[in-house]
């Protein structure tokens, strides 16, 4: 135990209970107990295996490159259709993870052994993702947004592309794109402002 950790473990959730065995679980495995992002993160020779998180409706393991388990009780969900590399397994209720725990541990073990062979996962590129054409226009219009957008990170142009397509109604596209154009121009991701 990671004493760092341990105020995750002590502050009131609704999941307090859930956490403590998920941890003795995980802890039991060998692994590295670890605070990234303010949650638990379990690693193997400094690499992110696993982490302990919780929302509203439920609390979950996420195995960090879960899309190459393989997943023989099909437990593991994409948190959404973004997530390339990332899977959870979600819990409602203590019981449930007692009931699972050595299916737990063997996912554990797996994501271990993925890790240890040097597996990676094939990630999408920025080009692949989705063009809302209400950008493209901004792009085309502005020839200064456009290098400025094409000297962003990856991982910053992706962020906006997902912003700017993930909204259903043009309009909500476009008023996306104003409102994103200035931070852009600065050199600055999405959530760098």
């Amino acid at each position: 135990m990671n004493p760092k950790v341990d105020f995750f473990f002590n502050k009131n959730s609704k999941w307090q209970e859930e956490y403590e065995l998920l941890r003795t679980i995980i802890l039991d495995t060998g692994l590295n107990e670890e605070l990234k992002w303010g949650k638990p993160c379990y690693t193997f020779s400094g690499n992110n295996i696993v982490l302990i998180h919780g929302f509203k409706d439920y609390c979950a393991l996420l195995f960090h490159k879960g899309v190459l388990l393989k997943d023989p009780d099909e437990i593991l969900v994409q948190q959404t259709k973004n997530v390339q590399a990332a899977r959870q397994i979600r819990f409602t209720s203590a019981q449930q993870i007692i009931e699972m725990k050595a299916i737990l541990r063997a996912y554990i073990f797996e994501a271990v052994e993925v890790e240890k062979a040097g597996l990676e996962v094939k990630l999408k590129k920025t080009s692949e993702f989705e063009m809302a054409d209400e950008f493209q226009e901004k792009l085309d219009e502005l020839p200064e947004l456009k290098e400025a957008f094409e000297s962003l990170t990856p991982g910053r142009q992706r962020g906006y592309l997902l912003h700017f397509s993930g909204a259903k109604q043009s309009k909500t596209r476009s008023s996306r794109v104003e409102k994103c154009i200035s931070a852009i121009l600065d050199g600055k991701g999405l959530n760098d402002r």
